[in-house]
């Protein structure tokens, strides 16, 4: 596809932290393609901190189907607001209807989407075929498949996530002292998104990390997590701080870049650790379209942990068990390697 010398690229992700996280790589694969292209990414404000930390784009766009731009009068706000930064190109890495219709009303005349829907057919978007779908690809790729249908084929090696000096120093405040000892953060949560070990498991895992190295454990997690913060630290008895309801998203991606390493499943705060070049642990449930081949965090100082067997003596609970496969012992001797 021919692009002008220095196009305007929208580029669409409506979705949850990690998603956003993994769509990254599209924006610095088109500013290496074009140095001198606009590049503004729609998101939802939920995730508005994590794109406004990418250092190469130029604008971030929050849509808020839900609230602010709902009904019809938001929808045409928005089209609006798309006009006016005359974008000759845009790529919607997770196609909606809504947006379909946006781009196309706002007289974008290059639009490229994932798979083939009946909106897209009817707003003439050209569509990126999963047909060969490969569930072991990871999913950053699958992103770039959009990218390298305009011609930006180099993924890119820059910054996916930068936090300025200031948010670091106020982060280490909210840390507190931790003078020679790992800080390890747990994030036990993850929105029922994906398997995931109970409170306890993470509340035994984080005692045997103070015995064996002396950590300070901060349990990161929303508001509604804070029962599952709470169990965890009802089983320490050294250094341990709680933020769960305490941070914004901004706050959370600045803390998390502080830490010595995070230990969590497969959630948005692990594709934060990674893109902020955090070492994790994560743990993961084999079937292929929840195994680490597909969702790992970036960054390349992951371990990821499966169970032993393939599969966890509650797997027929469904999708969504508490992975009692991965053992306690394993995620210590994980965490002990990433930390040395």
């Amino acid at each position: 596809m021919e692009q002008a010398t220095s196009p305007r690229i929208l580029v669409i992700r409506p979705d949850r932290v990690g998603d956003v996280v993994l769509s990254l790589p599209v924006i610095n694969a088109l500013r290496h393609r074009w140095p001198e292209a606009y590049l503004a990414m729609m998101v939802h404000p939920y995730t508005r901190a994590v794109a406004e930390r990418n250092p190469v784009l130029d604008a971030v766009i929050a849509d808020d189907p839900d609230d602010g731009h709902r009904g019809p009068a938001g929808f045409l706000e928005q089209v609006r607001l798309l006009r006016s930064h005359r974008f000759d190109t845009a790529l919607m890495l997770m196609p909606t209807m809504r947006h379909a219709w946006m781009l196309f009303l706002a007289g974008i005349p290059r639009r490229v989407g994932v798979g083939r829907t009946i909106y897209q057919a009817l707003t003439f978007t050209r569509s990126i075929s999963r047909d060969g779908y490969e569930p072991l690809r990871h999913e950053s790729d699958y992103c770039l498949d959009l990218a390298r249908a305009l011609d930006a084929r180099e993924p890119g090696r820059g910054t996916l996530i930068e936090v300025q000096e200031r948010k670091r120093l106020e982060a280490r405040a909210v840390l507190g002292s931790a003078e020679g000892i790992p800080v390890i953060g747990i994030h036990p949560g993850n929105g029922g998104n994906a398997p995931n070990w109970t409170a306890e498991r993470y509340g035994a895992l984080a005692k045997r990390l103070q015995d064996r190295h002396g950590a300070k454990i901060v349990v990161t997690g929303s508001a509604e997590e804070d029962h599952l913060a709470r169990t965890i630290m009802s089983a320490l008895d050294g250094p341990a701080l709680s933020l769960a309801g305490r941070l914004s998203l901004d706050e959370l991606i600045a803390v998390v870049g502080e830490m010595d390493l995070l230990v969590c499943s497969s959630t948005g705060p692990m594709h934060l650790a990674g893109a902020l070049g955090v070492p994790t642990v994560s743990i993961f449930c084999p079937l292929p379209a929840r195994s680490p081949q597909r969702w790992r965090p970036l960054g390349g100082r992951d371990k990821n942990l499966l169970p032993p067997d393939g599969q966890c003596p509650t797997c027929e609970r469904g999708p969504l068990c508490d992975l009692t496969g991965i053992t306690v012992d394993m995620a210590v001797e994980a965490v002990g390697e990433q930390l040395g």
